[in-house]
């Protein structure tokens, strides 16, 4: 053939000939990578069919007067440039080479196969195309194939690829294209892949990013993907978040279309991790292979991954500033997508129609970016989407355009208010209110409180550091603190929530909204910290507490001493069918959402014989212990400490000390009493004693031991020897994380070096 060439015949030298991507396609195919085979015509076809329609002249004289900075402009010379090639004839030698090759690929037999687009100016060392040509997917037959392939040369001069060629540099009239005609993988899941972190440019990071389906909406940005960070030297995953995917691309009936994803499956893991690790595998060695960062495509067909892509990372080399923090007010929470930290007036559009308004300076607000976003995000300083992950075009264009840009945030359109100023943190993915100045708000470096240094931030410790955490809202961002987990998730601030009695709502046959909305509340936990254990600690209301509730006055007593009542785990063995409400939440939050970082901590247990009890209420609702399925108890009462090998024997994994209830117990002082609050000491002798055969008698017993009250972040000296005691975590309030893992990484230091 003159005009086509299989991808056995291509090269990573070619890309005069075949563009970046079919260069790329070529050689990953020659190399060995699992490439779905096809073949590509070549740029000179593409001007073969410009000098035989007579449309070079056109071309020229349309572009040499184009101003690409007015948009109207701009839009007309490409619709008439792109009517004019789809209008024309392809020559007969061209056509009938495609038809050709189009019934080797299939045999004979009609075939589904994707047209892309390969311009001889994208994928190349400095710039990436990010999907300004057209793709079509799963086109069947020779006719539809010659006319994708005309489509595809029609838009090279769409308005945004026009546009970003007169910004680079390129040529206009004198840009080369190829079209990669490739078998289609009919996609079970679908992704993208980077051998670099794109955000950090961290090289011992690989990350790889999954959706249902085909592979278009995650490019797009249309969809918010799951999220997982390998390392590099041994394709460990070191951190993973899983999206919420509402909506997914598939072929039925003969053409492709998006589809609602239901509910069961949105926030489910997409793919196994085997799968993701053999993605990051390939990643890793097409870096190898190229001797540089790479940005892939991949798809799994539910047996077998395949390479559909790979491209330079155009931002690797580019230096990243440290993390920073503005004592600014944080109005939304997202990804980080591109590093950097601006302020401007928000301005919102919901399609390219808009971009218009979009002036320098400002703030570009939108659900997601597409290339025909691209003059707007010129102008504008920085990005906030509503969806889109790392990955995603906002995020790649603005990575490379400079600018910082926040994705996934899922709500920017309806937070932030057009007209109203705000800074944008794209290393941190936050949005604050507000501008940045030399005042009151200007920019700090981020540095914890309680003066801990900066390296805090990035320090790991055998003990490990967890947060006490209630209030959904703060999830999300904690979870980017440096932090092991959540060691006490409190129930009580999502019921209050609820603001519901458990027992009013299955008097007025309410119990479906109660579990969904209790769901809900810890799903936001499991999901912020997805990838991290987060033990959740059963309801622990006193009965004074539980009469604010709706309904609660009905059926709550008057207690004269409410803490030392009706709680805790003789109110489950009591009332079996309220606690069957929140174990029936556990449930859908691991088995229905995926989430198995979810664990269970019963508080207040008054002896071995409770515990025997409420063990036989989790194990008869389906919740069984296991590697992935942790059981609790709190320590906070001293028969905890006095019998903890009979409470060991009844079958726990481990026990979190209660430091301030188990002080209060102990020394028999109500910490909320002025009167005697002086009284209230953790340091006690007795307290100390009590601790200490906790974390020793604990670990000899294999239980895990931690501490979640605030004496830890309260007491340094105090929290050093929780370390020498053995103790496995220690769980504070998301301010002291820094100041405490300072503390705990001295202290290991300390005994590291005492040891012979």
């Amino acid at each position: 053939m003159k005009y086509l060439l299989p991808f056995s015949k291509v090269t990573k030298d070619d890309v005069a000939l075949v563009g970046g991507k079919g260069a790329n396609l070529g050689e990953m195919a020659r190399a060995g990578f699992p490439v779905p085979p096809g073949y590509i015509a070549t740029s000179e076809a593409y001007f073969e069919f410009l000098k035989s329609s007579g449309l070079q002249q056109k071309i020229s004289e349309l572009l040499q007067k184009l101003d690409v900075e007015k948009t109207s402009e701009l839009n007309e010379a490409a619709h008439l440039i792109q009517q004019a090639i789809t209008r024309s004839k392809i020559p007969l030698e061209i056509d009938a080479e495609i038809r050709v090759a189009y019934h080797d690929l299939g045999q004979g037999k009609p075939v589904a196969v994707a047209i892309r687009s390969s311009s001889t100016g994208e994928d190349l060392g400095d710039a990436t195309a990010a999907g300004q040509q057209s793709t079509y997917l799963n086109v069947t037959g020779p006719d539809e194939v010659t006319e994708k392939v005309k489509s595809v040369w029609a838009s090279l001069f769409n308005a945004r690829a026009i546009y970003y060629r007169k910004q680079k540099n390129i040529s206009l009239d004198h840009a080369g294209i190829a079209v990669p005609m490739q078998i289609m993988v009919e996609s079970e899941v679908s992704g993208v892949s980077f051998s670099i972190d794109p955000v950090t440019n961290d090289k011992g990071v690989i990350v790889v990013e999954a959706v249902y389906g085909l592979g278009e909406l995650i490019v797009q940005g249309a969809v918010t993907p799951d999220h997982f960070e390998f390392d590099k030297k041994n394709l460990a995953v070191t951190y993973q978040q899983i999206g919420l995917q509402d909506k997914q691309m598939i072929w039925v009936r003969g053409e492709n279309r998006i589809t609602p994803v239901s509910k069961a499956y949105s926030a489910r893991q997409k793919v196994a991790e085997p799968v993701l690790r053999e993605v990051a595998k390939y990643t890793k060695e097409l870096e190898q292979h190229y001797l540089r960062p790479q940005d892939v495509e991949w798809a799994w067909d539910g047996k077998k991954v395949y390479i559909v892509q790979t491209r330079p990372v155009t931002t690797a080399g580019k230096a990243v500033e440290a993390p920073t923090r503005v004592n600014l007010p944080i109005v939304l929470n997202g990804a980080p997508g591109s590093p950097g930290l601006a302020s401007g007036k928000a301005v919102t559009i919901h399609s390219p129609k808009e971009i218009d308004r979009v002036e320098k300076g400002d703030v570009l607000v939108t659900e997601m970016t597409t290339p025909d976003f691209v003059p707007a995000m010129r102008r504008a300083v920085a990005i906030v989407t509503d969806k889109g992950g790392r990955t995603a075009h906002a995020a790649i264009v603005s990575r490379e355009l400079g600018i910082p840009a926040v994705v996934g945030s899922g709500e920017a359109t309806k937070v932030l208010k057009a007209g109203t100023i705000y800074t944008v943190n794209g290393t941190t993915g936050q949005v604050h209110a507000g501008a940045l100045t030399r005042g009151q708000s200007k920019i700090l470096p981020y540095e914890p409180k309680n003066n801990v240094p900066i390296v805090a931030r990035h320090l790991k410790t055998a003990t490990q550091v967890m947060v006490n955490l209630a209030e959904p809202e703060l999830a999300a961002e904690v979870a980017r603190l440096n932090v092991d987990g959540v060691g006490l998730l409190r129930a009580e601030f999502i019921v209050a929530g609820i603001g519901v009695h458990p027992r009013y709502a299955i008097k007025e046959k309410l119990t479906r909204a109660y579990v969904q909305k209790l769901t809900e509340g810890i799903l936001t936990f499991c999901q912020a910290f997805n990838g991290k254990p987060v033990i959740y600690r059963a309801t622990d209301f006193k009965s004074n507490e539980y009469r604010n509730l709706k309904g609660g006055a009905e059926f709550e007593a008057k207690e004269e001493n409410p803490m030392l009542g009706y709680r805790g785990a003789f109110r489950y063995i009591k009332e079996p069918d309220e606690f069957a409400l929140e174990l029936e939440a556990i449930k859908r939050v691991r088995n229905v959402h995926g989430m198995k970082n979810l664990h269970l901590m019963i508080p207040f247990v008054r002896s071995p014989r409770e515990l025997a009890e409420v063990k036989q209420l989790i194990t008869a609702a389906g919740l069984h212990r296991s590697n992935s399925f942790h059981l609790y108890m709190m320590a906070e009462i001293p028969t905890n400490v006095i019998q903890l090998e009979k409470f060991a024997e009844i079958g726990i994994d481990g026990i979190s000390v209660g430091s301030n209830d188990l002080t209060q117990l102990t020394l028999g002082v109500d910490r909320d009493s002025g009167k005697v609050a002086e009284e209230f000491n953790e340091l006690d002798d007795a307290m100390l004693w009590s601790l200490e055969k906790l974390g020793r008698e604990g670990r000899k017993l294999g239980l895990s031991v931690g501490i979640c009250g605030q004496a830890p972040s309260v007491y340094p000296d105090l929290c050093e020897k929780l370390v020498q005691w053995g103790y496995s975590y220690i769980s504070v309030s998301p301010d002291a994380l820094d100041k405490v893992r300072s503390i705990v990484a001295a202290a290991e230091k300390s005994i590291t070096k005492k040891k012979p």
